[in-house]
């Protein structure tokens, strides 16, 4: 635990702001795993349906600082990659 006055505040802050950006990441890495799972069942059409909402879950993520944006960028691609293919 710190003990300085400025690093407590500092640690409450990290804590409230990762409670706060949390749903970001989880909403992101679900829709990716939905993808993810609809093309290995082989189910193309419906991995396509999703492809919107997964894009925006990982711009969302990106634009809030959870990750890079070249990481967003390397994401986006990968799932597109996985629903051309399947």
């Amino acid at each position: 635990m710190p003990i300085i006055k400025s690093a407590i505040k500092r640690a409450k802050q990290n804590d409230q702001r990762r409670q706060r950006l949390l749903p970001y990441r989880t909403t992101m890495k679900t829709m990716i795993r939905r993808i993810v799972d609809l093309t290995n069942e082989g189910k193309k059409e419906e991995a396509a349906k999703h492809l919107p909402e997964t894009f925006k879950a990982i711009d969302m993520a990106a634009k809030k600082n959870i990750i890079h944006t070249k990481n967003a960028a390397r994401k986006k691609a990968k799932v597109s990659r996985l629903v051309a293919n399947s």
